[in-house]
């Protein structure tokens, strides 16, 4: 499928990006090469294919919520290099703006 030149213009419009002619003729031929790639997996017959959301298994990750042990919170705290009342202190993770 070759595009014309308005509609590389068009689509580079709708995604606000300005092309001059030379642009516009090599983005044809490079989004025409593509449709043709997509051309080619639209014709593949998957006849008794089963629909798939993903192409990995996924099972249920989900548990139920169980009460375990755990440490007391002044444990932990004892243990930190640096503590700010009832919290764990850490270096910024994030930079000021």
């Amino acid at each position: 499928m070759v595009l014309a030149a308005g509609d590389v213009r068009r689509l580079a419009r709708l995604a606000r990006i300005s092309l001059d002619d030379d642009e516009v003729e090599r983005l044809r031929d490079d989004l025409s090469a593509c449709l043709d790639h997509f051309r080619v997996l639209a014709d593949i017959d998957t006849e008794g294919v089963p629909p798939t959301a993903h192409v990995v298994a996924l099972g249920s990750v989900e548990r139920d919520d169980a009460v375990a042990p755990s440490l007391a919170p002044e444990d932990v705290l004892s243990r930190a290099p640096r503590r700010e009342g009832a919290y764990l202190r850490v270096r910024p993770v994030l930079e000021a703006e």
